[in-house]
């Protein structure tokens, strides 16, 4: 009885295929066209693994459940998947699925509901999410626990409405080991890729405008974030609480508070990176062991911002161009920033290169007591130029005994490294 149930209601879906125009689903990959006007969700129940569900141009019904293992749902040039306003335009719920071609828009609002263009869940292990644009989705991508998932190439322009703080990210990660955000153009919302205890990501070649920030990560460890283009949001890279990162090749160009933001990141590679005309080309705090090297930072009102205890960082080989102030360290241990009889570029520097070794003859002290006193009493900024403040700073240039415990760059740069991403800071 339960085999003559199963003929029967195989007998059925064909029928149903055949009446729709569809092929029916067999052993063997088939590709089942779409057209306006048929149901997309019937399309997809008759799929077998390995189909591929192709939409021809036009609009079709969203909140769309894709459940059948291996099934590709591609769309031709100008179809759209409009969603009812509620819940997911797509929910994937199988592994090995892929996503390609299509407009995704119409979510759900509800922030607690993880409302999303596409959302994926813990057994969607595989995805591919490829060469789709979304627009006002409140949350375009949600990544919620698959592993080894690929979102490339796809244009994402999120909510312009409500304010920033009640957008949801671009695309938010929770526990995705092994996930990979490549080639992405990231426009509107709150955060551009927002990870949460997650760990092995790779966040490579995007673009991010009009964002709170456009990389985000908290408890996130051992991932790449590198070749990515920030331009005018609120702040580049903010890496917290997360281990063992490599940051490269990034660009950081007008972001409006800091380029990269390192708070309890530790064990991190930061090299290679191009900051220009933020607040605080760098702002690190309580972050430890950390490599920084071969930065480009220009222009910014603070070039590099140290504080709250962080230790045992290496700082070498970057450069510090025409920042306000190239470095603000409040605090009272003495910091050698060289390494290996090899320190950094800073434009204001007027020392001299008598033996021609491409080092500094003298050490370089970016801060005096001074600083330090308009740090801690902005107030005296009044003072700046009195008679006594002259005589404070020569008597420190004469006798270096007295100056306060901070930076110190033993063997400072005579000529700035020019890292390959300070060549796409636009002019």
């Amino acid at each position: 009885m339960k085999r003559l149930r199963t003929q029967l209601a195989l007998l059925w879906l064909a029928s149903i295929a055949i009446g729709a125009g569809w092929p029916a689903a067999g052993a063997r990959a088939a590709e089942i066209l779409v057209q306006p006007g048929q149901d997309a969700a019937q399309a997809l129940a008759l799929a077998a693994p390995g189909d591929t569900v192709v939409l021809a141009a036009g609009i079709y019904q969203g909140d769309l459940v894709l459940d059948r293992p291996g099934v590709t749902l591609q769309g031709e040039p100008g179809a759209v998947l409009q969603g009812s306003g509620t819940g997911n335009v797509i929910r994937v719920a199988a592994p090995d699925i892929t996503v390609r071609g299509l407009t995704i828009r119409g979510s759900g609002m509800t922030l607690i509901d993880k409302d999303s263009g596409i959302f994926a869940g813990r057994d969607a292990h595989r995805l591919r999410i490829e060469a789709n644009r979304f627009d006002d989705d409140l949350i375009s991508i949600y990544l919620d626990g698959p592993h080894d998932a690929m979102v490339r190439g796809n244009a994402i322009h999120g909510l312009r409405t409500l304010r920033r703080s009640e957008r949801g990210p671009a695309i938010s990660l929770w526990n995705t080991p092994g996930s990979q955000i490549i080639g992405n153009e990231i426009v509107s919302g709150r955060d551009g890729v927002f990870s949460v205890s997650s760990s092995r990501n790779t966040v490579r070649g995007n673009s991010f405008r009009d964002l709170r920030f456009a990389v985000h990560f908290m408890y996130t460890n051992d991932s790449e974030v590198g070749g990515n283009t920030s331009v005018g949001n609120d702040v580049g890279y903010v890496m917290m609480y997360s281990d063992r990162l490599n940051l490269h090749d990034n660009v950081s160009d007008r972001d409006r508070d800091h380029g990269l933001l390192l708070n309890y990141a530790n064990e991190s590679r930061i090299e290679n990176n191009a900051v220009r005309g933020a607040e605080k080309c760098v702002f690190i705090y309580n972050a430890n062991k950390n490599r920084l090297a071969g930065n480009w930072f220009e222009g910014c009102q603070i070039g590099i911002h140290f504080t709250a205890g962080s230790e045992r960082n290496e700082i070498t080989g970057n450069a510090f161009v025409a920042n306000r102030s190239q470095v603000m360290y409040v605090g009272t241990r003495l910091l050698d920033w060289s390494s290996r009889g090899r320190g950094n570029y800073y434009s204001d520097n007027p020392a001299f290169d008598l033996n021609g070794d491409g080092i500094a003859d003298t050490p370089y002290r970016p801060n005096d007591l001074m600083d330090q006193v308009i740090w801690r009493a902005p107030a005296a900024k009044l003072l700046l130029n009195s008679p006594a403040v002259q005589v404070v700073r020569w008597a420190q240039a004469q006798f270096p005994a007295i100056h306060p415990g901070g930076v110190i760059d033993s063997a400072p740069l005579m000529a700035a490294p020019h890292p390959q991403a300070a060549t796409r800071l636009t002019p």
